[in-house]
């Protein structure tokens, strides 16, 4: 991973979009070649359409990472990174369309521009699949040796197998005195080869301390000479938020906020943050405007009942509000007066109701919360009071969330689906106290955009399995 602008990046997934970037940009000047445009093969020529071919490959970029391309949620499935990039170049044409009619001096003739998104597209997708199904992507990877081979090790191992952190390869685990062994046997570094000799034979670039108990012996003086060596010495917490973009709940201490990075609670912060959700939320309103007008006539057509449904949630520092959504269920969905929690293929839910659910057309109204200030656009999903009792007896750390104003989207809704168990809520709340911590207005622009990828690709909701669930 690398942080930029205090927002972990995948190492080659940025490696990739520059490739792709400069792709693009060669793209627009071969649209220009294959058109009837005069161009002459001049410095100042290639100069005058720099503009233009920046902003070209720019706003497809943009896009792309949108949609999710430049995440490894996609996996190595062709198909799926082929559709992905398909929707972007039509997302990016009609952008690129209206940023045109808006200043007209960037403006790309359509022959140059039909040429650019046929040569653009056909370079991205080989690029994408030479990257992902041709290359080594070992060498972008860190080294790392991992001091443990308990529980915490274990989840490294466990994260490395599973693929899904595509930043690091393990090069081997050294054990503790008195720590139980649970990673491969064939994975423990050798007795006979000291940390430093390891280091240097396997040209290990960062140590992990992943140990349960810092009171057991640590090789100091190895660790030392590696440090003055040039490698890097990461704890286990830090490691883990960097790879997973989520805390592990297990291993937190019960000072672990006190070493964020952004605190987000300053008077600059909520005067930005307050700033970016009223300029987007009006943004938004404007834009849904149609949308809301035929969702209300929708609702109104397909059952009785009003078209908005309020419901009390639990905001900043745990206090009371009404959630404004579009109603999606029936009016007697509760009518014995006990909460429950939405579940799969709900028999609650009208016809209406289970389509705007699923593309997230019901969560619109909270704009409104958003403007009147009882949510920001981004941040953890605000949940009712009734099962906030529930879960926060049951889940450590869990009103730790309360400390930031709930929000429509979110890092969690990103990075894992929707759930509706007690371990589920657990889980989320290991990407919601991510983002709480490592909180930035560059990640709050990053989830906006990337929650499009979740409106035309909704992950399945987790089906409950022997737990108490939302019924």
């Amino acid at each position: 991973m690398t942080k930029l602008l205090n927002t972990h990046v995948p190492k080659p997934f940025l490696v990739l979009a520059g490739i792709e970037a400069l792709i693009l940009v060669a793209s627009l000047y071969l649209g220009v070649l294959a058109s009837w445009v005069d161009f002459t093969y001049t410095y100042a020529s290639f100069v005058s359409f720099l503009p233009q071919a920046l902003i070209f490959a720019a706003v497809v970029v943009t896009v792309m990472f949108s949609l999710g391309v430049y995440t490894n949620l996609v996996g190595t499935s062709f198909y799926n990174i082929f559709i992905r990039l398909a929707t972007s170049f039509v997302l990016a044409f009609a952008i690129l369309s209206a940023t045109f009619y808006i200043i007209p001096g960037f403006l790309i003739w359509r022959s140059v521009m039909a040429g650019a998104m046929l040569c653009g597209f056909s370079g991205v997708v080989a690029a994408h699949f030479v990257f992902l199904h041709a290359i080594d992507l070992t060498p972008l990877k860190r080294r790392v040796a991992v001091i443990g081979t308990g529980r915490q090790a274990a989840r490294i191992e466990d994260l490395e197998r599973r693929g899904r952190a595509p930043g690091f390869v393990c090069a081997g685990y050294f054990p503790t005195d008195g720590e139980d062994r649970l990673v491969s046997a064939s994975r423990i570094a050798p007795q006979s080869v000291s940390l430093v000799e390891f280091v240097d034979q396997q040209n290990v670039s960062e140590i992990v301390i992943a140990v349960q108990d810092r009171r057991q012996r640590l090789p100091m003086e190895a660790l030392v000479d590696c440090g003055f060596r040039g490698t890097t010495i990461t704890d286990y917490l830090t490691f883990w938020e960097r790879e997973t973009g989520s805390v592990d709940l297990d291993a937190l201490p019960s000072n672990w906020m006190l070493f964020s990075s952004s605190f987000p609670g300053g008077r600059v912060h909520r005067w930005l943050k307050r700033a970016f959700d009223v300029v987007l939320s009006a943004v938004a309103l404007v834009f849904f405007l149609p949308l809301i007008i035929s969702t209300a006539l929708a609702i109104k057509l397909d059952s009785p009942g009003p078209i908005f449904y309020r419901q009390q949630r639990s905001g900043h520092r745990d206090t009371p509000f009404q959630l404004l959504k579009f109603r999606s269920m029936h009016t007697d969905a509760e009518k014995d007066g006990v909460p429950r929690w939405a579940a799969a293929r709900d028999a609650r839910v009208t016809a209406v109701g289970a389509f705007i659910r699923k593309v997230r057309i019901d969560e619109i109204p909270q704009i409104l919360n958003v403007l009147r200030g009882d949510m920001s656009f981004v941040g953890p999903r605000p949940e009712r009071p009734y099962f906030v009792e529930q879960l926060a007896k049951q889940i450590p750390f869990y009103r730790e969330r309360f400390r930031v104003k709930p929000g429509i989207t979110g890092w969690a809704q990103l990075n894992y689906p929707y759930g509706a168990s007690i371990e589920d809520a657990r889980e989320k709340l290991q990407y919601e106290l991510y983002y709480i911590k490592h909180y930035s207005l560059i990640l709050d622009l990053i989830i906006v955009m990337q929650t499009v990828r979740i409106i035309l690709w909704p992950p399945k909701m987790i089906e409950p399995q022997g737990v108490h669930v939302k019924s």
